[in-house]
C-alpha cells in the first residue's frame, strides 16, 4: 500500500445531528448546556445550540484516514472560526503539505459548512503532523502469526 505525500487531499463529510451531540456529551462528559440545552443556549452569544469543537474537529480524523497508508494523528492545532449548529453538514478537508522526514507529514486541515448561504463558512482550521506509514501484511507462510496465534512447544 503506498504512503500519502505531498499534494495529497482527502474529505470527509459528516451531518451533525442532535443526537450525534447528545451521545458526544455523554461520551466525553462535556455536558456544558451550550451544547445540551435548547433553553440556556438561546440566551448564549450563539443565540441557540451549538455542536462541541471536539465534535466537528473529529471529522478530521476521517479524512485523515482516507490518506494513502496506515495514517496515525500525533498532533493537531486546530483555531475554531464560526460554530455548528444540529444538523448541520460539515466537510473537512486535508492537504498534504510538507515532508518532515521519518514517515511524519504536516498537514493543513480545514473544516467548513454550507449552512444557509452559498459560500462555504470555515469553521475550523489548523495543522497536523501524522505519520504515513505502508500498510504490511504478513507473509502468506505466516498464516499462524497473522491470526496471532503462533505455535507454542507445550
Amino acid at each position: 500500500m503506498p504512503v500519502a505525500s505531498v499534494g495529497d487531499t482527502a474529505d470527509a463529510t459528516e451531518t451533525i445531528t442532535r443526537t450525534d451531540i447528545e451521545a458526544y456529551a455523554d461520551l466525553v462528559g462535556d455536558t456544558n448546556p451550550i451544547h445540551v440545552d435548547d433553553d440556556y443556549a438561546q440566551d448564549t452569544m450563539f443565540d441557540g445550540r451549538v455542536a462541541h469543537g471536539m465534535l466537528s474537529a473529529g471529522v478530521l480524523s476521517a479524512a485523515l484516514a482516507a490518506l494513502d497508508g496506515d495514517v496515525v494523528y500525533l498532533s493537531q492545532d486546530l483555531q475554531f472560526e464560526a460554530p455548528v449548529r444540529p444538523d448541520e453538514t460539515v466537510t473537512a478537508h486535508v492537504e498534504v503539505v510538507e515532508d518532515l522526514g521519518n514517515d511524519q507529514l504536516r498537514v493543513d486541515t480545514t473544516v467548513t459548512t454550507h449552512t444557509d448561504t452559498p459560500d462555504e463558512t470555515t469553521v475550523l482550521s489548523g495543522d497536523a503532523i501524522v505519520m504515513s506509514i505502508p500498510h504490511e501484511t504478513p507473509e502468506s507462510g505466516d498464516a499462524d502469526t497473522e491470526a496471532g496465534t503462533a505455535a507454542c512447544d507445550d
